[in-house]
C-alpha cells in the first residue's frame, strides 16, 4: 500500500499503531487534538488528498488542491492550526448525481481546507474505530471490499447452510444520522477528547448550499462521513452479532459445544454481512427469519432513530428466490445433496450497464478516437474486475454481449473493422482471448463484453490489517495486486499530444510488469504511473514498446531532476539504495544529465 510508505516517511505509523493497539485493549484517549494538529499528521493528510481525484473538484470558495499546492509546508501547517483555534467550516457545496434506479443522489463538497483538517481528523480517527468494528463490515474500510462480503454470504450459504435472508434497507440513511447519537458512540468508542469531538460536531453541522444548517445526517461526499456512518452502524453489527455469533455462555464451551448449547436456548440464530449501510442477516429458518427482521427494525428505531423501507424491507428464501446485494444476486441452488450459492448480476444493474455501455459506444460513434476506445476499454475491464467473481459472470456476460451485440455492429462497421485481433498488442492479448472477434477502431481493438471469467472468491484475512504489526508483514507478503484495475484506471487518462502507438504501449508495458516499478521494483497504482522514454524523443527515441519505461512519478522527477536540492529532497523521500540509485544514473545517462552522487 502506498498509504504505508507515507505513513513511514511522516513517522505516522508507530503513532496509529498505538491508537489502534489502545483501543483494542479499552483504554480511553483525551490526547487527541494534539495528535491531530502535529507537523507530521498535517503535512501525512496533504499528501493523502493531494492524489485524490476530488480534490481537483471546488468547493463553494472556488479553491482546489492547486491552492494548497502552492503554499510551503510550514504554511499549510500553520494554516490548518489557526482555522482550528475557533474552528468553523464553511458552506458546503451541494451536487447530485445519478443512482441506477434513475434518481439522483445529493453529494455534499466541502471546501478544500476543510477536506484536509476532515482528512486530518480521520487518520486520528481510523485506528481507534478500525480496532473496535465487527469483523464482518466489508465497507469504507481498509483492503475490504465488496468482494469479501459476497464471500462471507456463499461461505454462510455453502457451509453452514443457512438459506433465508433478512434484506432490511434504511431509509435514507446518510441523510437521517442522529449527531448526538453519533457523538455518544464516538465516546463509548473511548475518543473522550471533549475538543475533538466538538469539532466534529461542528463538521455534522456544516451549513449545506441551499439548505442551511443540517439537524441531523453526514453529507455524502466528505471524507469523514463513511468512517463516520460506519460508526454509526457499528452498534447495530455488534448488537446482531452478540446475539448468536459473539454471545457469551457462563461456561467456557469449545466451539462446536458452545454452537450445540446455543441450539438450545430460545436465541435466534443470524449472522449479519454489511457493507456500508446495505446489510443482510443470514438466518437458518423462516421464524428465526421473521424474528430478526421485527427485532433490527425496532433497534434501528429506538436505539438509532433510523427507519426502514417497508417495500425493499423483507424475507427471502434463497431456495426459492434470489435476492440482490452490492450489484450482485445470490440464491441456493440444489447441487447433489445440498445447496450452494449462485451468483450473478442483478436485474437493476445489467439495465444500468447496458445503458452505459450504449452511451460510449454512440460517444465513439460520433467521434471515432483512441481516447473514447480506451474509455469504452476502461469500462468493460472495470465491469469484469468487480463482477468476475460471481460464480454465473461468464453466463451473465454471454447474454450482455449477445443482447448489445446488433447494437455495437451497426454503429461500429462504418468506422472500423470486425476482425479476430490475432496481431493485437499486449495492452489487449495479456488480458484476454484472441478467440473473440471485436472491432478495431482507432487502431485499438476493443474489449470484448464475452471475455469474462469466473475467479474463486476467498473469505477476508481477519489479521490482515495496516494498524499493527503482524497486519502489515501479512499485508505485506500476501497481498495481490491486481493489475487489471489499475490498467482500467490507466485507459481512463487524458494524454494529450501523444502518439495512440504511445498510450497502447504504455498499457502494454505496465501489464508485462506486473505493475512494478522498473527501478524500485514497487508496485504502482494508477495514479503513481509515469511512462518514461529511456532514450528521449528529442535524442532520437521513439514510442515503442521496447523504449518504453514505467516507473514511479517520483522517480521520473528525480531522472529528469537538475536542481541541487530537489535531488537531495527526492532521493532522501524515496529511500533509494545503491543499486536503484546506479539504475536513476543509468537512466540520467541516456538523457545526457550529470549523474547523482550521494
Amino acid at each position: 500500500m502506498q498509504a504505508l510508505r507515507y505513513w513511514d516517511y511522516y513517522g505516522m505509523t508507530d503513532c496509529f499503531t498505538e491508537l489502534f493497539e489502545s483501543s483494542k485493549n479499552g483504554i480511553v484517549r483525551k490526547d487527541l487534538y494534539s495528535l491531530v494538529i502535529s507537523k507530521a499528521n498535517i503535512l501525512l493528510a496533504f499528501r493523502m488528498i493531494k492524489s485524490n481525484k476530488g480534490s481537483k473538484t471546488p468547493g463553494t470558495d472556488g479553491k482546489t488542491i492547486q491552492f494548497l499546492k502552492s503554499l510551503k509546508e510550514d504554511e499549510i501547517v500553520h494554516l490548518v492550526r489557526e482555522k482550528l483555534r475557533r474552528y468553523q467550516p464553511k458552506l458546503v457545496k451541494r451536487v447530485t448525481i445519478p443512482k441506477a434506479n434513475g434518481k439522483t443522489r445529493p453529494l455534499g463538497i466541502p471546501c478544500i481546507m476543510d477536506r484536509l483538517i476532515q482528512q486530518c481528523f480521520k487518520q486520528i480517527l481510523e485506528p481507534i474505530a478500525e480496532a473496535q468494528f465487527f469483523k464482518h463490515s466489508y465497507g469504507f474500510r481498509p483492503l475490504r471490499s465488496t468482494r469479501h462480503a459476497i464471500a462471507r454470504l456463499q461461505k454462510l450459504i455453502n457451509l453452514s447452510k443457512l438459506h433465508y435472508v433478512v434484506d432490511i434497507d434504511i431509509k435514507g440513511f446518510f441523510d437521517n444520522i442522529n449527531h448526538r447519537t453519533l457523538i455518544k458512540q464516538l465516546w463509548n468508542l473511548g475518543v473522550r477528547d471533549r475538543r475533538f469531538l466538538s469539532i466534529i460536531q461542528k463538521m455534522l453541522k456544516a451549513p449545506i448550499q441551499g439548505e442551511g444548517v443540517p439537524t441531523k445526517g453526514t453529507p455524502q461526499g466528505g471524507i469523514l462521513s463513511p468512517l463516520l456512518s460506519n460508526i454509526v452502524l457499528n452498534d447495530l453489527d455488534q448488537w446482531v452479532a452478540g446475539q448468536w455469533e459473539l454471545f457469551k455462555p457462563r461456561h467456557n464451551y469449545l466451539p462446536s459445544n458452545k454452537h450445540r448449547a446455543l441450539k438450545t436456548t430460545g436465541l435466534k440464530e443470524g449472522y449479519i454481512v454489511r457493507y456500508a449501510d446495505d446489510f443482510k442477516i443470514l438466518c437458518r429458518d423462516h421464524k428465526s427469519a421473521e424474528k430478526w427482521f421485527y427485532a433490527v427494525k425496532e433497534y434501528l428505531k429506538i436505539r438509532l432513530g433510523l427507519d426502514i423501507s417497508s417495500e425493499k424491507s423483507r424475507i427471502v428464501n434463497l431456495r426459492k428466490k434470489k435476492s440482490d446485494f452490492l450489484g450482485f444476486t445470490i440464491k441456493a441452488v440444489k447441487k447433489r445433496n445440498t445447496y450452494v450459492a449462485n451468483t450473478g448480476l442483478s436485474q437493476a444493474k445489467k439495465s444500468a450497464l447496458k445503458a452505459k455501455i450504449k452511451t460510449h459506444i454512440q460517444d465513439i460513434q460520433k467521434n471515432p478516437i483512441a481516447h473514447r476506445v480506451q474509455l469504452y476499454n476502461s469500462l468493460v475491464l472495470g465491469l469484469h474486475n468487480y463482477f468476475r467473481y460471481a460464480t454465473h459472470v461468464n453466463v451473465e456476460f454471454n447474454r450482455l454481449a449477445y443482447d448489445l451485440r446488433t447494437f455495437i455492429y451497426n454503429r461500429m462497421k462504418r468506422i472500423g473493422r470486425y476482425m479476430y485481433p490475432n496481431k493485437a498488442p499486449p495492452s489487449y492479448s495479456n488480458l484476454y482471448s484472441k478467440s473473440f472477434r471485436t472491432f478495431k477502431v482507432a487502431t485499438i481493438y476493443l474489449f470484448p463484453l464475452a471475455g469474462v471469467k469466473t475467479v474463486n472468491n476467498f473469505s477476508f484475512t481477519q489479521t490482515r490489517t495496516p494498524y499493527s504489526v503482524e497486519g502489515r508483514v501479512d499485508i505485506y507478503t500476501k497481498l495481490n495486486r491486481t493489475v487489471e484495475w489499475e490498467i482500467a484506471e490507466l485507459l481512463k487518462s487524458v494524454l494529450s499530444n501523444r502518439t495512440v502507438q504511445y498510450t497502447d504501449n504504455r498499457i502494454g508495458r505496465y501489464s508485462m510488469v506486473k505493475g512494478k516499478c522498473e527501478i524500485s521494483g514497487v508496485f504502482l497504482a494508477a495514479d503513481l504511473v509515469h511512462c518514461h522514454h529511456y532514450l528521449p524523443t528529442d535524442l532520437g527515441g521513439d514510442d515503442s514498446f521496447r523504449n518504453l519505461r514505467i516507473i514511479h512519478k517520483d522517480i521520473h522527477r528525480l531522472i529528469h531532476a537538475t536542481a541541487q536540492h530537489t535531488i537531495i529532497q527526492l532521493v532522501k523521500e524515496l529511500d533509494l539504495d545503491k543499486s536503484r540509485l546506479q539504475k536513476v544514473n543509468m537512466y540520467r545517462r541516456m538523457s545526457n544529465l550529470e549523474l547523482i552522487n550521494m
